[in-house]
C-alpha cells in the first residue's frame, strides 16, 4: 500500500512538472512571436557616440578579429570608440588588439594583489569609467560583429516614441542576440541549439515583462543608467553575471527601460566550447550565480526546468527497475514526460532556427534533446555544491 501511494505521489509530481514545463515553453513561444522584429530604417544617420567595451583575458587568438569586425563595420568612425580592457593577460592579447583601439591594462590600473581577484565586472567597470560615449556596448573578445551591428543598436536607441515604447530621451538598456557558429562536433551543435533557445527565452521574457535576462556579449545601455545604479556594486563577488545582475538592477531602478533587439543583423557570433572540460567549466561558472539572481520569476523557471529534468532521470531509473519486475507504470510516465519535453522543445527551437536561419541544426535535435535533459540536471546540481572552477587560467571560488 505504501509503495503504491509513493508511486502515485511521484507520478503526480512528474505529470505536474510536465505540464508546467509545456505551459512555460508555450508562453515563451507566444511571447517571442509577439515581440516585433526591429528593422534598421533606411537612410538612418546616427547621432550618438558609442563606446564598445571589450573585457578580455588571454584572448590573443581572437581579439584582433573581434576589434576588426567592429571597426570595419558601418558605424561612423567619428562616433565610435573601441576600448579593450586587458585583465592581466598572460599571452599577447594587448599586442594583438590592434592599433585602432584604445587598450586599458588592469595591471597598470589595479594593484598587483588584484591579479587573482579581478574579474570581468571590474574590467567592464574600468572601461566604462573612461568611456566617452553616450551609449555603452559590451561584447566579448571571441565575438564577431556583423557590419550593421552598431548601426542597428543606435537606431533602436534613437527611435521615435510610439505607443507603449520607450522615450528616446529616457535611458534604456537593450539586450541583443548572441549566436554560435562554425560548429565542428555534436557538443558544439548542442550548444548552438541551447543558445538559440536562450535567445528566444530572453526576448520573450522581456516582452512579457515577467523576467529580464541578457547576455553580456551583446548588451547596450546608456552610460547614465550604469552610473545611476552604481554599476555592479553588490554583486562584484560573483565571477559571472555581469549581464544578468545589471539588467535586473536597472529593471528595479527604472521599470520599463529594458528591451530586446529582435534582429538577425544585430546578432554577434562566437564559437561554442570545443570540448567537455571547457564546456563544464563555463556552465559551472554561469550556474553559480543563479541562486543570487534577484528576480523570482527567473529563479522559479530555472527551478522548474531543473526539477523536471531530474524527474525524467529518476523516472527513467524507476522505469528500468519496473521492467525488470514486469511493471510498466513508470515507463508510461517516462514516455509522457519525454513526449511533452520533446514536443515543447522542438516547436520552440524550430521557431528560433527559422528566425536565425539555422534550420540545419534541427537535424541534430534528437541527440541534443537527450543531452539537454542530462545537462540541466547535472550542471544544476553541480553548481549548488561545486563552488570552485577554472576561468581563463584562474581558479575561482
Amino acid at each position: 500500500m505504501f509503495a503504491s501511494f509513493g508511486s502515485m505521489i511521484l507520478a503526480s509530481a512528474a505529470i505536474f512538472l510536465s505540464f508546467a514545463y509545456a505551459a512555460a515553453m508555450l508562453a515563451y513561444l507566444l511571447g517571442w512571436r509577439a515581440l516585433p522584429e526591429w528593422r534598421l530604417p533606411k537612410h538612418f544617420i546616427p547621432r550618438k557616440r558609442i563606446s564598445v567595451i571589450i573585457p578580455c583575458r588571454n584572448e590573443a587568438k581572437h581579439i584582433g578579429a573581434c576589434t576588426g569586425s567592429i571597426i570595419d563595420g558601418s558605424y561612423p568612425p567619428d562616433l565610435l570608440e573601441v576600448i579593450v580592457v586587458d585583465d592581466f593577460s598572460e599571452d599577447e592579447t594587448v599586442a594583438a588588439a590592434g592599433e585602432r583601439v584604445r587598450v586599458l591594462r588592469l595591471d597598470e590600473i589595479l594593484p598587483e594583489e588584484a591579479r587573482q581577484t579581478a574579474n570581468k565586472k571590474q574590467a567592464i567597470s574600468t572601461g566604462i569609467s573612461q568611456a566617452q560615449g553616450d551609449i555603452i556596448v559590451t561584447t566579448d573578445a571571441d565575438c564577431i560583429a556583423p557590419p550593421d551591428w552598431l548601426l542597428t543598436i543606435a537606431a533602436r536607441f534613437e527611435k521615435e516614441r510610439g505607443v507603449g515604447e520607450a522615450d528616446p530621451v529616457s535611458p534604456i538598456l537593450l539586450a541583443a542576440p548572441v549566436v554560435f557558429h562554425r560548429e565542428h562536433n555534436l557538443l558544439q551543435r548542442f550548444q548552438s541549439l541551447d543558445f538559440l533557445g536562450m535567445m528566444g527565452i530572453t526576448g520573450a521574457g522581456i516582452k512579457m515583462g515577467f523576467q529580464r535576462m541578457a547576455n553580456g556579449a551583446n548588451l547596450a545601455f546608456d552610460k547614465s543608467l550604469f552610473d545611476a545604479v552604481d554599476g555592479y556594486s553588490g554583486n562584484v563577488q560573483f565571477a559571472s553575471g555581469d549581464d544578468m545582475f545589471l539588467v535586473q538592477k536597472i529593471a528595479r531602478y527604472r521599470p520599463g527601460s529594458i528591451f530586446f533587439l529582435k534582429n538577425r543583423a544585430a546578432a554577434v557570433r562566437t564559437e561554442a566550447r570545443p570540448d567537455w572540460r571547457t564546456f563544464w567549466q563555463q556552465r559551472l561558472r554561469w550556474g553559480t550565480k543563479n541562486a543570487a539572481l534577484t528576480e523570482w520569476p527567473v529563479r522559479l523557471v530555472l527551478l522548474l526546468v531543473f526539477l523536471f529534468c531530474w524527474s525524467i532521470l529518476i523516472n527513467g531509473l524507476l522505469a528500468i527497475a519496473g521492467l525488470v519486475a514486469g511493471d510498466i507504470f513508470f515507463l508510461k510516465i517516462l514516455a509522457l514526460q519525454l513526449a511533452v519535453k520533446a514536443a515543447s522543445d522542438y516547436l520552440f527551437l524550430r521557431e528560433m532556427c527559422r528566425f536565425f536561419e539555422r534550420r540545419d541544426l534541427l537535424r541534430w535535435f534528437a541527440p541534443c534533446f537527450l543531452m539537454h535533459t542530462a545537462y540541466i540536471a547535472v550542471i544544476g546540481l553541480a553548481s549548488l555544491f561545486f563552488r570552485r572552477f577554472e576561468w581563463k587560467g584562474r581558479r575561482v571560488q
